[in-house]
């Protein structure tokens, strides 16, 4: 097991009942779909906010942050960076804005 921090956006939070980051414990190797089922066993509020309930897909507007990249398009089950892992930086759940 890996402790993996989370950061996620002031919706999130206020779904969760969360005032800042949460820590999980999550099976190795640490994935986004680890992290994820982690989240919503915790949280169970959460489930279908971040991803759909069927398909598992990500939801349009939410985007996954570590390590000042964008992972949001990488496969869900991609290992983790190295410092999201080791519990020095956290995985960012944000909403996306758009608008015009």
């Amino acid at each position: 097991m890996t402790t993996v921090r989370v950061a996620l956006s002031a919706h999130l939070r206020t779904l969760a009942r969360v005032g800042g980051e949460v820590t999980l414990e999550v099976a190795d190797p640490p994935t986004v779909t680890t992290v994820l089922d982690a989240l919503e066993s915790r949280y169970p509020m959460l489930r279908g906010t971040i991803r759909d309930h069927g398909t598992d897909q990500r939801r349009a507007f939410i985007r996954f942050f570590a390590c000042g990249r964008d992972l949001s398009h990488e496969p869900p089950d991609a290992r983790l960076p190295d410092p999201v892992s080791a519990g020095t930086d956290p995985l960012l759940v944000v909403g996306a804005i758009a608008g015009g």
